[in-house]
């Protein structure tokens, strides 16, 4: 008889924030996956779950994949977890909930605490509707144009940084995206240093100029109702398409 897979979302900061559902979940799961034990052990042990924890994260073989799958489709319950919030949100397990399902194997949401969500929720910025970009391209065309999608956006833009590379994103934001632009940093989400700092992109660039500590979530504002996106020159871009094919 086919297992269970359930996708448990655990804290992003305060130990407190789990639901009573997902702590039935992991104490029922036969084991939990963990992006790191020692993270998820930390977790257990402050709600009482003895459940073993197993290794499992973003550099976990296909060999291993494949052989939690076949435990799945012959009757285990697995728990899959991340460090923190929702798994397969910026994380690892896509490949494992992709091969249980193959397999036929129940595959359920344990919905609870979601970094993106947090943060918008208390960004103070329009966000009616938003798009999640998780961690942006270190360097090169694909950051640029990644910079260019949020700055011509009519919905907010949600992102992961380290906060090593704050500063320098925000000043790159605050070139591409618009030094006027609202924005909000909302750094350590629930945890006891948690800080949520609002203003336009320039200002924040400034205010983080000298880095910042952390988890970083940072919230975009969409483009005014009244700015349209910049327009494509098609002509000028089929013709520079030519030139290359030629060469």
């Amino acid at each position: 008889m086919s297992g269970r897979l359930s996708v448990v979302a655990t804290p992003i900061g305060n130990l407190d924030d789990v639901t009573l559902r997902a702590l039935a979940t992991l104490r029922e799961a036969d084991a939990i996956l963990a992006e790191d034990t020692r993270r998820t052990r930390v977790l257990c042990t402050h709600h009482g779950v003895s459940t073993p924890l197993r290794a499992f994260h973003a550099h976990s073989s296909d060999e291993k994949v494949d052989a939690l799958a076949r435990e799945l489709a012959e009757g285990a319950h697995f728990a899959l977890v991340t460090d923190a919030g929702t798994p397969l949100v910026s994380d690892p397990g896509a490949r494992l909930v992709s091969a249980a399902a193959s397999l036929g194997v129940k595959v359920e949401p344990v919905p609870g605490p979601s970094a993106p969500l947090a943060a918008l929720s208390a960004s103070g910025l329009r966000v009616g509707a938003f798009r999640f970009d998780g961690f942006l391209p270190r360097s090169g065309g694909r950051r640029k144009r990644a910079m260019g999608a949020a700055r011509d956006a009519a919905e907010a833009t949600v992102l992961f940084e380290a906060a090593n590379r704050l500063a320098k994103t925000l000043r790159e934001l605050a070139e591409v995206v618009g030094a006027d632009r609202p924005a909000a940093v909302c750094r350590e989400l629930t945890k006891l240093h948690e800080e949520i700092a609002r203003g336009t992109l320039a200002e924040l660039a400034e205010r983080f100029a000298e880095g910042a500590r952390g988890e970083v979530t940072l919230v975009i504002e969409g483009r005014p109702d009244d700015a349209a996106p910049e327009p494509v020159d098609r002509e000028a871009a089929i013709e520079q398409a030519d030139r290359k094919s030629v060469v």
